[in-house]
């Protein structure tokens, strides 16, 4: 009996990490069992083109590389992670637990195409990695929702306001909201999730932002 993938995702500065930790503790304090996994696998060499893409190498504007150049990147990051870590534990009937997933594609790469693209684009994503991968498709995709506005103040004390540390994705607010556009589009056609992570304009208490979180999973669980 194969496994489940719950996914947390959203854009840099929604807080995905925190609520991934916080997830991580309330499946040990529950007893269940599960597997943890990331992506991009920064400690993995199958990520380096991925990191090659962030620092701008092949170009310094994110539209420089086409949307399934850049989708392919992160898809062999994660084939690589599923066929040499977590792939005969979810074989074997485990459950795993994803910051970022292929979701991640459809938000941050989608959004290079024109709009009358995108359903085109969610279609070759999903048979890319699903069906010619072999990547397990997730049972559930939580999308953070945070406004760009708020997500880039975040980030830029994550960086000690030094501008210079995010990378070619960070940086670009106007991409940024373009991504966000694209990641509501995409959870309404595919039924991911939405767990909005602010109010008038402030941030939400970390444990308000998880119970919703809990709330969206619990028929996965």
């Amino acid at each position: 009996m194969k496994g489940k993938v719950i996914v947390l995702d959203g854009l840099d500065g929604s807080g995905k990490t925190t609520q991934f930790e916080l997830l991580k503790k309330e499946f040990d304090l529950r007893g269940i069992l599960y597997r943890a996994v990331s992506f991009p696998n920064y400690s993995s060499p199958s990520s380096e083109l991925v990191k090659m893409y962030l620092r701008g190498d092949f170009s310094k504007d994110v539209s420089g590389v086409n949307a399934y150049a850049a989708s392919s990147f992160y898809a062999v990051d994660r084939y690589a992670s599923y066929k040499l870590d977590w792939g005969n534990d979810y074989e074997n009937g485990a459950l795993i637990a994803a910051s970022r997933y292929v979701s991640s594609n459809a938000m941050h790469q989608m959004v290079k195409l024109p709009k009358d693209e995108w359903d085109c684009y969610l279609k070759w994503l999903d048979d890319f990695e699903h069906n010619k991968l072999g990547i397990p498709r997730a049972d559930k995709i939580v999308f953070l929702d945070m406004p760009v506005e708020i997500s880039q103040k975040l980030l830029s004390g994550r960086y000690g306001g030094d501008e210079s540390k995010k990378d070619i994705h960070e940086s670009n607010v106007e991409y940024l909201k373009k991504c966000r556009e694209a990641a509501l589009y995409a959870s309404k056609a595919l039924g991911w999730s939405i767990v909005e992570c602010s109010a008038f304009g402030e941030v939400l208490e970390e444990e308000e932002i998880f119970l919703k979180i809990m709330k969206e999973i619990s028929e996965v669980l």
